[in-house]
C-alpha cells in the first residue's frame, strides 16, 4: 500500500483546485498547472482537501496513486511558493551573467553559451558565479538546471565545471612521478 497516496492534500487558502473528469487544474498568486491523472486513480476533492483511491489493486494503480498524489501536491507548492535551483561556476574565468532575459555563460569553451529561458523560468545571477533557476513547475525547473549543469559538469581532478548548490565533487588524484 502506498503510504504517500493515502494522505490527502490540504488546499491552502488562494489557491483553488478544478476536477475535470481525469485532469486537475491548480491555480494560486504564482499561475496556473494542469496534470491528467492515470486512469487507475480516482481523484475527489471535498472539505478542502483532494484525495486519491486506486480504482484496483494491481501493481500499476498502487504506484500511479502515490506519484498522483506527489504531483499534485508539488502543483500546489508551485503555485504558493515556487521553486528555486541553484547552480555554482567553479573554475577560473567561469561566470555569468544574464543578456536580456537570457542566461549568458562563460565556460572556458572559445564561446560564450547563451540559455534562452523556457515559459515560466526566469533566471537570475546575484553573483557572476551563481545562478538561480526558479518558476512553479517543479521538473521544469530541474531538467533546465540538469541541462545547464550538462553543458559543462564538475570534472573529478580539479573539480572545475557547474555543480548545483551545495553539491560535492569527489575529487581524483592525479599523475604521480
Amino acid at each position: 500500500m502506498s503510504r504517500i497516496g493515502k494522505k490527502a492534500i490540504a488546499i491552502p487558502s488562494g489557491v483553488t483546485v478544478t476536477l475535470q473528469g481525469q485532469t486537475v487544474t491548480v491555480k494560486g498568486p504564482k499561475g496556473q498547472l494542469a496534470w491528467t491523472v492515470s486512469d487507475e486513480i480516482e481523484v475527489a476533492q471535498a472539505d478542502g482537501q483532494v484525495s486519491f483511491t486506486p480504482r484496483s489493486e494491481s501493481t500499476r494503480a498502487r504506484a500511479m496513486w502515490g506519484l498522483s498524489r506527489t504531483l499534485i501536491n508539488n502543483m500546489v507548492v508551485g503555485v504558493t511558493k515556487g521553486y528555486e535551483e541553484t547552480l555554482e561556476l567553479v573554475g577560473v574565468g567561469y561566470r555569468a551573467a544574464m543578456k536580456g532575459q537570457a542566461l549568458n555563460m562563460q565556460l572556458g569553451f572559445s564561446h560564450e553559451v547563451d540559455v534562452p529561458p523556457p515559459a515560466g523560468i526566469t533566471f537570475a545571477v546575484p553573483r557572476p558565479v551563481e545562478i538561480k533557476i526558479s518558476g512553479i513547475d517543479k521538473q521544469l525547473v530541474g531538467e533546465i538546471a540538469a541541462r545547464i549543469r550538462k553543458i559543462r559538469p564538475p570534472e573529478p581532478y580539479k573539480g572545475k565545471g557547474v555543480r548545483y548548490g551545495g553539491e560535492t565533487v569527489r575529487r581524483k588524484e592525479g599523475k604521480k612521478k
